[in-house]
């Protein structure tokens, strides 16, 4: 485990949830440093920890189903605050002696919660008398509190929506705080990390950069690193971070898969040396990518192929430069989160990322990943910090595995070349229209589907591309960017009109959940 800091910390015991990791993010913009463990976590590495507060996230379970998940009751004992969510609440409950049944009027999506009483979660936010609007998500609900448990407010079909042992410092909402549908429900969770678990509330991105060095330089002492850059936010200010802690110790590689954006490569050359000042190696893989994924048309397999011949090509490239010890790598949270089954914990796996799967076992540089326990925009705000390019800081999101997953089926020269040009129409018209900063992620999807067009006095069969483009603050939820029929529509005349292949353009209204904001 990693802490990434000295200062106060919040413990995220998981359940399930898929709101977890806004618990984290919410507890993050309180000034306070958290991290996220499955409900299988001992107690010894709780202690580890050393948190301030524990908070047990929602989960899709009943407390009456055989092997749902559950906590090892000794973290009631440990004299810490505590925050169940929903069915954190309802699993506190049940372990305390309380009980909880089926609920004959199930409650999803908005509601409102009347205050009864005044306790410190709510102190200075919400009045006795009240009604406030929250979010709920839940089947089953609390009706007998275990013993030191006080309502504090209902709704009215759950009526012990909140409750509060005040003498311990336990608390339980049935609602869910941490999404913005409950408008207040920040200022909760601030609460319970600020005046009950008494955290400082000073962790922010200096402090991060300042812990993170150091920890760079503890790891990696006085051997080399070298990390492989993209030319995304995510490498480029680990690239920044660690060219800061170790200097020359840093060997910077580009590898040009073939399945980059237009000119992608000379742009991050030309960024690299011009405005960052790093020396950065330029290997053309182009070829080898698209013979190695020739006839993948499976997604998990072309990320495996992807992540597999990154490390090959590091891995000759550390020889080239004189051996290297370590790799760095840009792996995010949400990577880490969507990647595996959360060690042993109730999540599931949505997909693996390139950076934390599909790595081969031969692998024999150790790993420096010095911004994985950071949320995307958390990972922008220290692209600030380290005096980097706003445009660079605020680009969108590309994936590691490229356009390689932006064109479901098998890859082909003929295939990239087209989505290429789509896109660079696309995002043209997006900055044109002054709308690229608006956008967390945009980009165009080239379809395996092929239908009949009529071009003057032609018949066509091409492509059909789809058009993507989400709002969102890290990524773990997404909605659908709201355009005017007009932009559609000029875009769509752009690309059927300038790129040989394509006939028809869709635009992807799926938000996330259920979908997710990449096609594979």
């Amino acid at each position: 485990m990693q802490t990434g800091t000295d200062q106060d910390q919040i413990l995220i015991i998981d359940l399930g949830s898929q709101f977890t990791q806004l618990i984290a993010r919410r507890v993050r913009e309180s000034g306070v440093y958290c991290e996220i463990v499955p409900c299988t976590v001992t107690t010894d590495v709780i202690r580890s920890f050393q948190p301030k507060a524990i908070i047990l996230s929602g989960g899709p379970a009943s407390v009456h189903e055989d092997a749902s998940p559950t906590v090892s009751p000794a973290i009631f004992e440990m004299g810490l605050p505590i925050l169940g969510i929903c069915y954190g609440q309802q699993l506190m409950c049940q372990m305390l002696g309380g009980n909880v049944s089926v609920s004959l009027e199930r409650e999803f999506g908005r509601a409102f919660v009347d205050v009864s009483k005044v306790c410190q979660l709510f102190q200075g936010v919400w009045e006795s008398g009240q009604r406030h609007q929250v979010w709920m998500s839940h089947g089953d609900k609390v009706d007998n509190l275990p013993s030191g448990f006080e309502v504090v407010a209902k709704t009215d079909s759950a009526p012990y929506a909140a409750i509060a042992d005040e003498s311990r410092r336990f608390y339980g909402v049935q609602f869910h705080p941490e999404v913005v549908h409950t408008p207040d429900g920040a200022a909760l969770l601030k609460n319970f990390t600020h005046a009950i678990a008494g955290c400082s509330g000073e962790w922010n991105m200096a402090s991060f950069l300042e812990t993170s060095i150091q920890a760079v330089r503890e790891q990696v002492g006085d051997k080399r690193v070298i990390c492989g850059v993209s030319g995304g936010v995510d490498s480029s200010v680990v690239a920044a971070l660690l060219h800061k802690a170790i200097g020359e110790q840093l060997t910077c590689i580009f590898v040009d898969t073939g399945l980059l954006r237009m000119n992608e490569g000379q742009q991050v050359r030309e960024m690299f040396e011009s405005s960052f000042h790093i020396p950065l190696i330029y290997v053309d893989a182009s070829m080898l990518f698209m013979n190695r994924l020739s006839g993948t048309s499976d997604p998990e397999e072309k990320r495996k192929i992807i992540g597999e011949t990154f490390i090959e090509v590091f891995e000759q490239e550390a020889q080239n430069v004189g051996g290297a010890d370590f790799l760095a790598q840009g792996t995010l949270y949400p990577d880490v989160i969507e990647s595996v089954s959360f060690h042993g914990g109730p999540s599931a796996t949505i997909k693996s990322h390139h950076n934390v799967g599909g790595l081969p076992e031969r692998m024999n540089l150790q790993l420096v990943e010095p911004v994985r326990e950071l949320f995307k925009d958390e990972v922008r705000a220290l692209g600030i910090e380290l005096g980097m390019p706003n445009d660079m800081v605020w680009r969108h999101p590309f994936p590691g595995p490229g356009l390689a997953i932006r064109i479901p089926g098998e890859i082909t020269e003929e295939k990239v070349e087209i989505l290429q040009k789509a896109d660079a129409i696309y995002i043209e018209e997006i900055r044109n229209a002054g709308l690229y900063d608006a956008i967390w992620q945009a980009f165009v999807v080239l379809l395996p589907v092929k239908t009949v067009g009529v071009m003057g006095d032609s018949r066509t069969y091409e492509y059909v591309c789809a058009l993507r483009a989400v709002t969102a603050t890290d990524g773990m939820t997404a909605d659908f960017f709201h355009y005017d029929y007009e932009f559609l529509g000029r875009v769509s005349n752009r690309i059927i009109n300038e790129v040989k292949g394509i006939n028809r353009v869709t635009y992807d209204i799926t938000s996330k959940p259920p979908g997710t904001i990449e096609w594979e």
